[in-house]
């Protein structure tokens, strides 16, 4: 995957969790996914495409990261994954979907988002009929860690 690709995912989540649920974090180096699983125990799974590109964003969180940026967005502490839980996982990764789309429509690449989907356990079995390879940014936070897997690809031209 092209890193113009994966750049905006990592700025927009930064910048999301920052200013919206005053979370911290810094990435790691980005590598390839090795399996189909999702990593943490709560996932937010979006589907990207437009004209000249498409793919799909997840963003996977531990226990810990999660219960922490939703206590942090809603001002009252969250001790347990629930259904609060688990729709704020979308709805985080449909703004970091967005901030990413709008940074790559400045570049020229005009991307469409479908509506999130959420995956509630750990190492949920995932399967794609995309052959793009998965680049995961594994990330750590002021408490806890989570990913992003991110797979964007040029579409092939028809003319």
């Amino acid at each position: 995957m092209n890193v113009e690709y994966i750049n905006p995912f990592i700025d927009a989540t930064l910048n999301v969790l920052k200013t919206m649920a005053s979370f911290e974090a810094f990435h790691q180096t980005p590598q390839l996914k090795p399996d189909k699983k999702t990593w943490g125990v709560v996932t937010g799974m979006i589907g990207l495409a437009g004209d000249d590109v498409a793919g799909m964003l997840m963003l996977s969180f531990d226990e810990a990261s999660i219960l922490q940026i939703v206590s942090n967005l809603f001002g009252t502490p969250y001790t347990a994954i629930n259904d609060e839980v688990t729709d704020a996982v979308g709805e985080i990764t449909n703004m970091i979907c967005g901030g990413a789309k709008s940074a790559l429509a400045e570049k020229g690449y005009k991307i469409n988002m479908a509506t999130p989907t959420m995956i509630v356990g750990k190492d949920v079995a995932i399967s794609q009929l995309s052959t793009t390879p998965i680049v995961t940014v594994p990330f750590e936070g002021t408490v806890g860690r989570f990913v992003i897997e991110a797979s964007l690809t040029r579409k092939k031209s028809s003319t």
